[in-house]
């Protein structure tokens, strides 16, 4: 029996030997952290604001439920192409593509005239979210080894997980203090500034994103052919 190994096996073994060579290495967490945070806090912080958004546009329960799925049905059937994507065209690459664009959803979102409006930008928000999420893990993953490496996924992890906590109280204040229109603009400047650090500190990838992009997955399994009798 013969066993081919993934090109993936190469593209970890590559990695996994390469040590940590950013030069500031807290600010690429950061960047990674900001850019994660948005599609998470979003996520939690919407519910809160159903109610003044149902208000606002005459949208009974059935409606705003559409709220909610219009940004999750993309964001959990894309994200392992958008992972894919990443390993493609560059981790780096597509954290800013889709932070930018998730940025600039969220603003439509919030000038959003009505319904339909608010339901297609979600939309938006969900596809850019999908390609940012996989690339900021994907960029920690490349960026650190070892002990190093666990560190700063563990504090990204815990960094989001405290952000969508964060997302319902920070919704209700800015809901009670202004328009619900408020909760999607918080997002703008955490886009910009993940952007902004993005292109100053985060490395480019090592690869040129000239491979094929692998419609499987970024890492199948290894193909097993059996040995024909007699040879």
């Amino acid at each position: 029996m013969t066993v081919v190994h993934s090109p993936c096996d190469a593209i970890i073994a590559r990695n996994q030997d390469e040590s940590a060579r950013v030069g500031h290495p807290g600010l690429v967490i950061a960047t990674t952290i900001l850019a994660s945070s948005m599609a998470l806090i979003d996520g939690s912080v919407v519910n809160v604001g159903l109610p003044a958004i149902g208000a606002s546009f005459a949208a009974d329960a059935v409606a705003l439920q559409w709220v909610v799925n219009a940004y999750l049905l993309p964001l959990s059937a894309l994200l392992l192409l958008g992972g894919a994507a990443g390993d493609r065209f560059g981790s780096r690459r597509l954290l800013i593509v889709g932070t930018g664009l998730f940025g600039a959803a969220s603003i439509a979102c919030a000038l959003a005239p009505s319904l339909a409006w608010l339901l297609a930008a979600r939309f938006v928000q969900g596809v850019s979210a999908a390609l940012l999420m996989p690339g900021s893990l994907a960029i920690l993953g490349r960026s650190f080894s070892g002990g190093a490496k666990g560190r700063a996924i563990g504090i990204w992890a815990a960094a989001g997980a405290a952000g969508g906590a964060l997302g319902p109280v920070l919704g209700g204040w800015l809901i009670d203090a202004g328009s619900w229109r408020l909760i999607f603009l918080i997002n703008v400047p955490l886009a910009a500034a993940a952007v902004a650090l993005a292109y100053l500190y985060v490395g480019a990838d090592a690869d040129d994103g000239t491979g094929p992009l692998d419609a499987t997955g970024p890492c199948s399994l290894p193909r097993v052919s059996a040995l024909r009798p007699g040879r």
